[in-house]
C-alpha cells in the first residue's frame, strides 16, 4: 500500500490557481507559486509541471524563482517550522549549544524534517531579536534567552 507521501497530489487548487492567474504572466510566478505553496504545504514538481501546462509558464522559469527565494519550498515540510538564530548575538550567547540541543532532541539536522512530519529544522542568519539572544522561532512565536534546557519544554507545546 503507498504511503501519503507517493499518492498522487489533488489537483484541484492547481486548477483553481491557474484559473485565478488567466491569462499568467511572468510578473504573476510569485504569486502563483505562493498560492501552490500555501495550498500544498511546499512546491511539488507534478503540481508545478501541471501549472506550467496549463498556464504556459515554463517549469525552468518555476524552478529559478522557487529557488532564489527561501520563503518557497521543494520539498514536504514538517507541521511546524523551527528555526534557530546562528547570528553573531546568538553566537556569542551559545547559540551553537542550542542548535546542538535542538539537532539531539528531533534527531535531525538543520534542513532536515523529522520523521514524523512534525518538524522542520533551520537555522536562519538573523532573526532580528538580538536583545532576545539566543533565539529560537517555532512558526510565529519567538523564544528568547533560550537555553538548552528549555528546548524539550518549547517542542512540547507543540503537538
Amino acid at each position: 500500500m503507498p504511503s501519503d507521501k507517493d499518492a498522487p497530489l489533488d489537483t484541484a487548487a492547481a486548477t483553481e490557481i491557474c484559473e485565478a492567474f488567466k491569462p499568467a504572466t511572468s510578473d504573476d510566478l510569485i504569486p502563483i507559486l505562493q498560492k501552490i505553496q500555501d495550498a500544498y504545504g511546499y512546491l511539488p514538481a507534478e503540481i508545478i509541471a501541471e501549472v506550467s501546462r496549463r498556464t504556459g509558464l515554463q517549469v525552468s522559469q518555476m524552478y529559478g524563482v522557487a529557488t532564489f527565494y527561501e520563503q518557497f519550498h521543494l520539498e514536504r515540510q514538517g507541521r511546524y517550522t523551527i528555526k534557530c538564530c546562528r547570528g553573531t548575538a546568538c553566537h556569542v550567547k551559545g547559540g551553537r549549544d542550542i542548535i546542538n540541543a535542538i539537532k539531539r532532541e528531533l534527531k535531525v539536522e538543520p534542513g532536515e524534517t523529522t520523521g514524523d512530519m512534525r518538524f522542520t529544522f533551520e537555522t536562519v542568519a538573523c532573526l532580528g531579536t538580538c536583545f532576545l539572544a539566543p533565539v529560537v522561532m517555532v512558526e510565529n512565536d519567538y523564544y528568547g534567552h533560550v537555553t538548552t534546557k528549555s528546548i524539550k519544554s518549547i517542542l512540547s507545546r507543540y503537538t
